[in-house]
């Protein structure tokens, strides 16, 4: 603003003084009523879950003193008291590659900035002459064994990285054993056989401690047989990866195709997309496999098997939905 009004004042000592403070004071009071505001957010991986002990560290061209923080066992960081104005935010963590983020913050207001990911460092995580392919996947598996849906239920087979090593066969058997064996596994068998106990469901298994002993054994045999047929022993001999790799960018119609048509379409161990004939062949063999399980008179006929393993493909592409819309969102990593 033109003080213009202030060069008729006499320039007598006081009424100079006089005039300094005032002009001091208008250009301090914008200043003084700037009021100050707060930054937060959380930092989160690749696959979304969250990512502690991240060093955060706040800039404000020279306003301020920098301020630093470190992100809380849930990804979480803050910043109060910050001057309105431009920022800069720098988040450092071993194993992550360094991420920046520019913004300008009102006064007086309560920024809650979106989730922050971090990317894995390349130069750290590079294929080496020491690290050969098999040991990065199996990094990578260990990674996926980590992630849980609500922190409770295995979600091994999802991927996040469309650049993730291959499995060799053991490394698919490791994965598909330790998401059998998962005391999640046993705790919703035994409900699913509770409730074919109730509703007596393949009655040549019968009731009482034994019936429920036969349909829980049975059941959790045959899953297991299943996810080794369908996980390990096909797409071993087909040379195909068992797991869903997400696409996680674009709009949402061609994220719902990708997801829909990862039924008939899978990653092989060269790393190209192919049509995935272990998927066709591991779901109708898994019916004929798992029949004889059960009680002669609950055996399906191979009609019902082949409309039965086609309605699998369905729920399938609906699984591959939900792994790509939503359980990112609700993926955990067991700490």
């Amino acid at each position: 603003m033109k003080l213009s009004f202030l060069s008729d004042l006499p320039l007598a000592p006081s009424l100079t003084i006089h005039r300094l403070l005032l002009v001091t004071f208008l250009t301090l009071t914008p200043v003084a009523f700037a009021q100050p505001g707060t930054i937060s957010g959380t930092v989160v991986d690749a696959s979304g879950a969250s990512v502690a002990q991240v060093q955060v560290k706040l800039s404000l061209d020279g306003r301020a003193a920098d301020q630093e923080a470190q992100s809380t066992p849930t990804g979480e960081f803050s910043f109060a008291n910050v001057p309105p104005g431009p920022y800069r935010l720098t988040f450092n963590s071993t194993g992550f590659a360094l991420k920046a983020i520019a913004g300008e913050l009102a006064a007086d207001q309560t920024l809650v900035l979106p989730p922050t990911p971090l990317a894995i460092d390349k130069v750290t995580n590079q294929l080496n002459v020491s690290q050969t392919q098999v040991e990065i996947a199996q990094e990578q598996i260990n990674a996926a064994q980590q992630q849980r849906l609500l922190g409770l239920v295995p979600n091994f087979f999802a991927v996040y990285d469309r650049d993730a090593a291959p499995l060799n066969a053991k490394q698919k058997l490791q994965l598909t054993t330790k998401f059998w064996l998962d005391p999640s596994a046993f705790v919703i068998n035994g409900a699913i056989a509770g409730v074919g106990q109730a509703q007596n469901t393949n009655k040549g298994f019968g009731q009482g401690a034994q019936g429920y002993a036969k349909r829980y054994g049975a059941g959790f045999v045959s899953f297991g047989t299943s996810l080794l047929l369908e996980k390990v022993v096909v797409t071993s001999l087909a040379k195909q990866d068992p797991r869903y790799f997400v696409k996680g960018t674009g709009s949402n119609s061609s994220r719902a195709w990708w997801a829909v048509s990862r039924t008939v379409v899978c990653r092989g161990d060269n790393k190209n997309f192919q049509f995935c004939y272990s998927n066709l062949i591991g779901r109708f063999g898994n019916g004929f496999v798992t029949r004889y399980f059960f009680p002669p008179s609950a055996r399906d006929s191979s009609g019902v098997i082949l409309r039965s393993s086609a309605i699998g493909l369905g729920f399938n592409a609906v699984g591959n939905l939900f792994q790509e819309f939503l359980a990112k969102k609700i993926t955990r990593k067991k700490r």
